[in-house]
């Protein structure tokens, strides 16, 4: 009876911590390489909020995941509730926070990221390979974001299915697929706690805390001043 006491009680503690606390995710794709890499195990905060520069996860907004179509497993997926499992993110996304509500955000002539009138310096954390780094975008866009919105992108541009990628979406609102709800934000990666030689915590790059804050209130409906399809 004491033993299953005590699995009991672990099994609350367990649940409780991933509700109010924080809760590990399984790193699925490549699209925040090199920051992370596939099967990473992230640990993600669910108090303190979050701000441009942060890596977060949330819950698909609608249609950004191909359906899945295996069987669940109910036991892993219980084990995955209470939090001794890492979630799968077979319905969440990982991706970097570029602009907060009201941000107006758009690409340079020379392809570069600009937020509130201030060009980011990727350079710390863009994917390279054989010293060749990809390009911030291939795409020109030219929007602000909507209130109670945030934009985000991959860190491995070219591997990365994002908000960039549906500002042309016109199946819904113009532009409204881009953008991810406050409300899906599930927190701000902390650490990769596994595997250990992947050991590290996130830092916020600095590049992004001259950025100055939108001088106009958020939008109601995403302000798309100029977007092309593709990705």
């Amino acid at each position: 009876m004491e033993g299953v006491l005590v699995v009991v009680g672990a099994i609350v503690i367990a649940t409780l911590i991933r509700t109010f606390v924080g809760q590990m995710f399984v790193i699925p794709s490549g699209s925040m390489e090199n920051t992370l890499q596939v099967n990473d195990r992230v640990l993600v905060a669910k108090f303190g909020g979050f701000q441009r520069g942060d890596v977060v996860v949330f819950e698909d907004p609608g249609n950004w995941l191909t359906p899945v179509t295996e069987e669940p497993n109910a036991i892993k997926q219980a084990l995955e509730f209470v939090g001794v499992l890492p979630n799968s993110g077979t319905e969440h996304l990982i991706k970097r926070v570029i602009g907060m509500p009201g941000d107006h955000v758009r690409t340079t002539d020379d392809g570069s990221i600009e937020v509130n009138g201030q060009v980011l310096d990727e350079t710390s954390y863009l994917y390279a390979q054989d010293g060749v780094q990809v390009a911030p975008s291939t795409v020109p866009f030219d929007i602000v974001v909507p209130a109670d919105h945030i934009f985000v992108m991959g860190d491995h541009r070219n591997a990365s299915n994002d908000s960039r990628c549906r500002l042309a979406d016109v199946s819904q609102n113009p532009g409204e697929s881009a953008f991810v709800p406050i409300e899906n934000v599930v927190g701000a990666s902390v650490a990769i706690v596994a595997p250990l030689d992947r050991l590290a915590t996130f830092q916020l790059p600095s590049t992004y805390e001259t950025v100055p804050d939108a001088t106009e209130p958020a939008p109601e409906d995403p302000e798309l001043i100029h977007v092309e399809s593709g990705c």
